[in-house]
């Protein structure tokens, strides 16, 4: 929007190596500047009509700026598209999100069961946004608030998992120690393990806690995680396995499998983990 003359920021920049996130806003940049210049409006003029900069303008035709949504819904309206460039929001959202993100939702929208152990923080998947948002801020080097605010928004965009139906099987191990670290401070780990009980009711989740005093079980390598699909085939990826790199052979994946279960049976069950996560929230 204009405020007092300058022009704040409508979007986010692309990743130039992202050669599907480049095609698309090219496409919808070129959509926006030819119905523009068929309406017979300036660049200039476009922008005081939607209340963006005459740069920005030029950034978001050229491909170069990521618009949000408000943006298109604006120009839909300014240049009479009838809906049309309002409902480019559908691609355009996706590009918000880096590359890896994207294709790790994709995996996920297709998975009917998932295990994950985590061994520094809480399973992307159950963070809260103030939980995410704390511990995105530890990167350094340090995230643009522009930066930050996309992380978070794309490590949210990824809970439409739950919203599915049928329901995927999803397990989950965290680390005592984790439960433990107030990232963010103590409200916001409040509000991070309110967030794990209220998730651990559902009935195709299961949260398990492995103790701090287990300590010779075979995760402490690092992360695990793998993701079953409906046709019988399987990824899993693994820190201290097969380079840290996604693999899909029958055989790499059992490894993982024979390890991931053997530390849920090291693990708390379900309900013990619940008694702990609610003792522990009473004594944050």
């Amino acid at each position: 929007m204009l405020v007092n003359g300058e022009a704040d920021e409508p979007g986010w920049e692309v990743d130039p190596d992202d050669e599907w996130g480049v095609a698309v806003l090219a496409t919808v940049g070129r959509q926006l500047k030819l119905r523009r210049e068929a309406a017979g409006m300036r660049a200039g003029d476009f922008g005081i009509a939607v209340g963006y900069g005459e740069d920005l303008v030029y950034k978001v035709e050229g491909g170069k700026r990521i618009p949000r949504r408000e943006y298109l819904e604006k120009a839909d309206q300014v240049l009479d598209a009838g809906g049309l460039l309002a409902a480019t929001w559908e691609d355009v959202k996706r590009v918000r999100y880096p590359k890896q993100v994207r294709d790790l939702a994709k995996l996920e929208s297709r998975a009917v069961e998932s295990l994950s152990y985590g061994i520094h923080n809480v399973h992307g998947l159950l963070q809260t946004e103030e939980y995410a948002r704390a511990l995105l801020g530890t990167r350094r080097p340090v995230l643009s608030e522009a930066q930050l605010g996309r992380a978070v928004a794309a490590r949210m965009a990824r809970r439409t998992i739950f919203d599915r139906e049928p329901a995927p099987e999803l397990s989950f191990v965290v680390e005592e120690v984790t439960l433990r670290r107030p990232v963010g401070g103590k409200m916001v780990l409040c509000r991070q393990l309110e967030h794990l009980l209220e998730m651990a009711r559902l009935p195709y989740v299961q949260i398990q806690v492995m103790p701090t005093s287990r300590g010779d079980h075979p995760g402490t390598g690092g992360r695990i995680h793998v993701l079953k699909f409906g046709d019988g085939t399987a990824v899993g990826r693994a820190d201290d396995e097969f380079d840290n790199r996604p693999v899909t052979d029958p055989r790499h994946v059992r490894v993982l499998e024979l390890r991931y279960g053997i530390i849920r049976s090291e693990a708390l069950t379900a309900r013990e983990s619940t008694a702990f996560i609610e003792k522990l929230l009473g004594e944050t």
